[in-house]
């Protein structure tokens, strides 16, 4: 009977060598699929809330209004222009400027309300009010995620759709 002396074979090291490699690449695949569903979920997560935040303001003015200036019944067109009671407030406008939803007030200087991390696209605005109502607008927009990587979880664009209806004062 021969006992084995304390070392291994070339076999067992080419085996325990195979299983750990298997290990650690698939540690680094899953921890790749991680960090890339992490980047995704950011990247919707702030084209949704850069949308959802400049339909709600546009919504709130809208309501707040007394009168829809442009576009006027029936039509469509790429900016929104409404009178409020606030005087110093009339008209603000709506429009794109330079990829981004901009709001104007008076004669104060326009104001984005998206920020520099996403970009804005195809908005149009169209007047649904009919006679003997207080007036209505369709708002439509698409915001995208602006990729400067090139890398496809950093691709993603939404179209925001939202009807607002001034109060009946």
């Amino acid at each position: 009977m021969r006992l084995k002396t304390g070392g291994f074979t070339l076999i067992e090291l080419l085996l325990y060598g195979g299983l750990l490699s298997m290990v650690i690449f698939s540690v680094a695949v899953f921890l790749s699929l991680l960090l890339q569903s992490r980047a995704k979920n950011q990247v919707v997560a702030e084209v949704e809330q850069q949308g959802m935040l400049a339909t709600m303001r546009i919504m709130q003015v809208v309501r707040n209004s007394a009168l829809i200036n442009v576009p006027v019944v029936g039509a469509s067109g790429s900016t929104l222009a409404v009178n409020l009671p606030q005087v110093g407030l009339s008209p603000t406008v709506f429009a794109l400027g330079s990829g981004a939803i901009t709001m104007t007030e008076g004669v104060a200087a326009a104001v984005s309300l998206t920020n520099n991390l996403v970009s804005v696209s195809g908005l149009a605005f169209t007047n649904l009010s009919r006679a003997g109502t207080p007036g209505t607008v369709r708002i439509q927009f698409t915001v995208s995620y602006i990729n400067n990587s090139g890398r496809n979880e950093f691709d993603y664009s939404k179209t925001f759709d939202s009807d607002a209806s001034l109060r009946d004062n």
